[in-house]
């Protein structure tokens, strides 16, 4: 049996005014997704727990089997599982964003999505002018990278960016014990940033300048069961983002990087595609994460939305299921990790849809498109979603 995991990072939604009350999955034309819809399995998973708080980091951990409320220990270890950056047990790691900041107030989470060539250059300067025994910079993709920090920071509190974007940044500073470090080297950020050449030429470009750092999602390294021990396959993860390739590594799973992957609308879905295929043809498994819908909302460009959902339906799913039967028997998960409505343009502990298609596959077929309203008509659900994995292997 070959299985595909398809994650279509934020694409849930609720009904929006701009698009006729319709979410836009309900308004994209997306004839390959909805026929594995209406030939499969089609329900709602909670991925996220009530307790916790909304993002990808939980929601993909729920996606590939483990229950985050037991396992989950900060975001930045897992991003730095992807890099190979290693931190000792008296670390902390965090995500390290590259923000624009102007007149007080956040203007971008991601410095207009920075190209990784640009943010590699003003990394290396933080870390040689703030780098220390305490403080160590690594470089990522685009904005997102690492900070490995001496000691524990269990009882800071730091906020997510892509969540305060227009609020005066000062008052998401990170606060309780400890943060003290962690503030001032945000603040120190300021001064390198500002007046590095990479920035002058954005700048000179017209484009947003990358003049601050920005700290979230610290924690440690946390203990994953490996997926041959937990669901006796061995495979592959594609992905653009550090965070689902950290979770990759972390289970044992081999991480692919592809050439023009971004992480955005536009990106290099045949590339995406054939690693997947080419991950089939000696393992059992390929997830496949698709992040541009989820960089959508956060925009709250509904049409960019739409589009990200029709090109994952064209260009990912479709040559995906033409490709399947190749393989003898196989089964497909399609699912968002979580919703990501464009209203509020943040992610939310909203169940989202799944779709299971293929061999074994249980039940009579739905007859439904996926939609969130349709998902949840079904009756269909996985309160826990850390369960869908186990139904999904047969275990």
């Amino acid at each position: 049996m070959k299985y595909v995991i398809v994650i279509g990072d934020g694409m849930a939604d609720y009904p929006l005014e701009e698009l006729g009350g319709r979410t836009p999955l309900e308004a994209a034309r997306k004839p390959a997704i909805d026929a594995l819809s209406r030939e499969g399995m089609l329900g709602l998973a909670w991925n996220v727990p009530q307790e916790m708080a909304p993002g990808s980091d939980v929601a993909i951990m729920s996606i590939m089997g483990y229950d985050p409320v037991k396992k989950f220990t900060g975001r930045g270890p897992l991003e730095a599982a992807s890099m190979g950056v290693e931190a000792g047990e008296d670390e902390t790691v965090f995500r390290c964003n590259l923000v624009s900041v102007a007149g007080g107030v956040l203007r971008d989470y991601s410095s207009g999505h920075i190209t990784t060539e640009e943010a590699r250059a003003l990394i290396a300067a933080l870390d040689a002018e703030l780098g220390s025994d305490e403080a160590r910079f690594y470089p990522g993709i685009s904005y997102r990278h690492i900070l490995v920090a001496k000691g524990r920071f269990d009882g800071v509190r730091c906020f997510p960016p892509h969540d305060h974007v227009g609020e005066p940044w000062e008052e998401y500073l990170p606060r309780g014990a400890g943060a003290e470090f962690l503030v001032r080297l945000m603040n120190s950020s300021r001064t390198v940033l500002e007046s590095h050449p990479v920035n002058a030429a954005r700048a000179g470009a017209g484009m947003p300048p990358a003049n601050m750092v920005w700290f979230w999602g610290g924690g440690t390294a946390p203990a994953l069961e490996g997926y041959g021990e937990r669901f006796g396959v061995r495979g592959s993860v594609v992905s653009a983002v550090d965070l689902v390739r950290g979770i990759g590594v972390l289970v044992g799973l081999d991480p692919v990087a592809v050439e023009g992957a971004t992480g955005l609308v536009e990106t290099n879905y045949e590339g995406k595609v054939g690693a997947a295929l080419a991950a089939l043809e000696t393992g059992d498994l390929a997830v496949v994460h698709l992040e541009g819908c989820d960089e959508a909302s956060h925009m709250g460009d509904a049409g960019l939305k739409v589009r990200g959902i029709e090109e994952l339906d064209r260009r990912v799913v479709r040559p995906l299921l033409d490709a399947a039967g190749r393989f003898g028997d196989y089964k497909i998960l399609l699912t968002p990790d979580h919703a990501t409505p464009i209203p509020v343009r943040t992610h939310t502990r909203d169940p989202v849809p799944f779709a299971i298609y293929g061999s074994g596959v249980a039940g009579r077929p739905s007859g439904l498109s996926f939609t969130e309203r349709n998902a949840s008509a079904t009756g269909v659900e996985f309160r826990e979603g850390h369960r869908l994995a186990d139904f999904f292997f047969g275990r």
